[in-house]
């Protein structure tokens, strides 16, 4: 996992993987939650994976839209 850069010092995400349809995301105090394609849409991850990338806005984009909030696949 690669760690999520936090930008502004703000966010609940700690660390953050993903492949070419799913992407994986660790809060710092709420589990690991994994997102396909199948499941949120490619735009939603295209979107969540540049916003990972960037270490910005990741944490609030989940919160903000509920299809991606209550999309997940899997939580650990």
């Amino acid at each position: 996992m690669k760690t999520y850069r936090d930008m502004n010092g703000d966010s609940g995400i700690s660390a953050y993987d993903y492949g070419n349809d799913w992407i994986i995301v660790q809060f710092k105090f709420g589990g690991t939650y994994e997102y396909r394609a199948s499941g949120i849409g490619e735009n939603h991850l295209d979107t969540m994976k540049r916003l990972a990338d960037a270490g910005n806005g990741l944490n609030a984009y989940i919160n903000t839209h509920a299809e991606v909030k209550s999309g997940y696949s899997s939580k650990s």
